[in-house]
């Protein structure tokens, strides 16, 4: 868990290993200072679920860990890599 966006960070893991079919392959980098950054990874075939339709679902992690993120009082972006 990352020192700086402990909240963030754990509202973040739960909800990508809620959605995907192989929690296990969840790994997630935070780096910055001012403004965090989490990289999320995930298994080539559950990409698609992470991401959605148009992006929605992805977007809608990234609202809810901004959320998240207030109690850390810390601004978090969220990146999915291939």
């Amino acid at each position: 868990m990352s020192s700086e966006a402990p909240t963030a960070e754990g509202v973040l893991e739960y909800l990508i290993k809620s959605i995907v079919e192989n929690p296990d392959e969840v790994q997630i980098e935070s780096e910055g200072d001012e403004r965090c950054t989490f990289s999320v990874t995930v298994a080539d075939e559950d990409m698609g679920r992470v991401i959605g339709k148009r992006g929605r679902v992805a977007n809608a992690i990234r609202t809810i860990v901004r959320a998240a993120a207030v109690r850390d009082e810390i601004e978090i972006d969220v990146d999915f890599v291939d």
